[in-house]
């Protein structure tokens, strides 16, 4: 099975049980908090990856015109019960089905992770093609590289993959794509493991 099809029907099986065990509070939600601050008010963001819309989406949108997307269809109806549904789109990450230079800013929370990593490349330079001149990013990327499968993801009996470069090779990417990097962090992560936060400007 392709990993696409791993990671949107391991998504749509297990929606519910991700949306009650990603509650996004600590670092991760300070970081976007910090970032709603920063925006003019009424900014148009994307959270490419939204899930269930915790935590970017919920803390952004009091403030901006945000827009979530996400390769499950089960994610995004429970996306419902956090923010408004208009604002829901499904789609790729690697073909964003938004025009240039849409948003000011572009989070992305634990979702390139899923994307075959050869494919970042693309993934980035999307991320970029839809922000604006000098729009924010802010992305939960690989610490250490790994990739591999889980037949019982958060003991639900369900399959999901990951494949994703470390920190060093993130930041070379970013930078092909045209970002200038501001930071990176390592944050533990609620569901596992150690993710870098990229903080960047397109």
């Amino acid at each position: 099975m392709d990993q696409r099809d791993v990671v949107r029907e391991g998504y749509d099986e297990i929606a519910s049980t991700y949306a009650e065990k990603r509650d996004g509070n600590g670092r991760e939600r300070t970081l976007v908090e910090s970032l709603a601050t920063a925006l003019p008010d009424g900014s148009r963001v994307l959270d490419a990856g939204c899930g269930a819309g915790t935590p970017a989406m919920e803390v952004l949108a009091d403030q901006h015109d945000t827009i979530g997307l996400d390769i499950s269809a089960e994610q995004l109806r429970t996306a419902c019960d956090t923010v408004d549904s208009d604002g829901l789109v499904r789609g790729d990450l690697a073909t964003l089905p938004f025009a240039d230079d849409t948003f000011d800013a572009v989070v992305s929370y634990h979702a390139v992770i899923h994307v075959p990593k050869t494919e970042h490349t693309a993934v980035f330079s999307e991320f970029n093609r839809v922000l604006r001149s000098g729009g924010r990013l802010l992305a939960a990327l690989g610490d250490d590289p790994w990739e591999g499968t889980n037949d019982d993801w958060l003991d639900t009996g369900t399959a999901m993959a990951w494949s994703f470069h470390g920190r060093e090779r993130n930041a070379d990417l970013l930078t092909d794509a045209g970002f200038h990097i501001e930071s990176a962090e390592s944050v533990d992560d609620e569901l596992g493991g150690t993710f870098a936060i990229f903080q960047a400007q397109g």
